[in-house]
């Protein structure tokens, strides 16, 4: 098959690939990391809670898309709140946290594929934590040099690991299936109707991802034709995987098991069917998901700094690309260096739930653009109106969570973002509190 080049001569991604990237950014350590949480919350409507956040990932990734398709751009939803917002520090901030909350999953994607790959390798406690630094920093120095070595390079990559960790996981499925007890899932609401909603607002990072796709629309084949459909068609994989995941995971395991094992729910759910076979099969799934997470959020972000560095929010080293195939080198190098920093020295816990109530936020400001550029780009009102109002409800019953539970991560959060609110106020050539008069 002929491959498109873009004018640099560069291959383009296709279809397949850019659902690949899709899958990718979601399917990563999030379904390991919050299963446990969300059949606590939800018990055995835990399947339910991941298809009510499927159903607020498919309203935002219309918006997406439409936004998309109008503004062609590498910053991806920085670039729509200024479309929406103008170029002011609303924006700004919306892109310093996109950057931020980017950088806080590439480390807890890291974070995971080295618990789990050091698991696999066994050894003492020592030896354990040190596999694990090395194993983190060892997968993201390896996405590192694939991105820089060429797009199609990492697209390639990505559409082979997705393809067979979504082998695995539909595997584990399509078996445990057949084992699934009926007095596990019955009553369904055995947690009520509020636990399900609970559930799905904790869980919903598990579908951050899909929002990296227009990042790469300048670098896809027929974007008209392929945007769309591999923001859909990756939601829509996304949300059977999870669906059927977790359904054979309450079906195998008592909540109170779920909740004593925490993120080897999956692992310890393949037992009974699997054996200890099945904590090889699925430890092996948790590595090629958190490694294709890394890919194609590292492929996304770097653009995102490239393009903040273009308007003025980053500095203009961020914007360098290589002459040979336009790849922006220098963002690349950074974010894969503080994410080695973040990885390896910082509170991954703090980090992983500033990402999440940050994505909550800003899909809720990106549904909120879409719908004040609603007759420009061509979308119904009542779509990114609904996935504005879900966004919204989904990051209060998180905010509402941790300050029953972990009050002390909620004040680390409003330390985050007066930091970030801070730092662009400072930076930004546009600031507003030294402008005179």
């Amino acid at each position: 098959m002929r491959q498109s080049k873009n004018g640099n001569g560069t291959a383009k991604l296709d279809l397949k690939q850019v659902v690949a990237m899709g899958v990718g950014a979601m399917v990563g350590g999030g379904i390991f990391s919050v299963l446990g949480l969300a059949i606590a919350q939800a018990g055995h409507a835990a399947p339910i809670a991941f298809l009510l956040g499927g159903v607020i990932a498919l309203l935002t990734g219309w918006s997406y898309a439409r936004l998309g398709l109008t503004f062609r751009s590498d910053g991806g939803s920085f670039t729509y709140l200024e479309q929406a917002f103008g170029r002011g520090n609303i924006a700004g901030i919306g892109g310093w946290l996109l950057l931020v909350g980017y950088i806080g999953t590439m480390g807890l994607y890291a974070y995971t594929f080295g618990v789990y790959g050091s698991a696999l390798l066994g050894g003492g406690a020592e030896a354990h934590t040190a596999m694990q630094h090395l194993l983190s920093s060892l997968i993201l120095l390896v996405f590192l040099g694939i991105n820089l070595y060429g797009v199609k390079e990492a697209g390639t990559a990505e559409l082979i690991i997705v393809t067979i960790k979504v082998l695995i996981l539909f595997l584990f499925a399509a078996i445990g299936l057949m084992y699934v007890k009926t007095e596990y899932v019955l009553p369904v609401f055995n947690n009520g109707q509020l636990g399900v909603l609970m559930g799905a607002a904790l869980i919903f990072v598990a579908y951050e991802g899909f929002e990296l796709i227009p990042n790469a629309v300048n670098e896809m084949e027929n974007p008209e034709r392929n945007l769309t459909r591999g923001i859909l068609y990756s939601i829509g994989i996304t949300i059977v995987i999870y669906v059927l995941v977790s359904l054979v995971a309450v079906g195998n395991l008592l909540p109170e098991e779920i909740a004593r094992y925490e993120e080897y729910a999956l692992a310890v759910a393949a037992k009974p069917f699997l054996g200890e076979a099945g904590f090889m099969l699925i430890g092996l799934a948790a590595l090629f998901s958190t490694a294709s997470a890394i890919n194609a959020t590292l492929f996304g972000t770097a653009r995102l700094g490239a393009e903040m560095a273009k308007a003025q929010q980053l500095p203009a080293v961020f914007g360098f690309r290589r002459r040979q195939n336009n790849i922006p080198w220098v963002s690349l190098v950074v974010i894969t260096a503080v994410t080695l920093l973040f990885v390896n020295s910082a509170n991954l816990a703090v980090i992983s739930s500033f990402a999440s109530a940050t994505f909550l936020m800003i899909f809720a400001a990106i549904n909120l653009s879409a719908w004040r550029l609603r007759k420009q780009i061509g979308i119904q009102p009542w779509v990114p109106l609904a996935g504005m109002v879900l966004s919204l409800a989904s990051w209060a019953a998180l905010g509402i969570y941790l300050c029953l539970h972990d009050g002390q991560t909620l004040i680390w959060l409003g330390v985050f973002y007066v930091g970030v609110a801070i730092a662009e106020l400072l930076f930004s050539q546009r600031r507003r509190l030294f402008r005179a008069g």
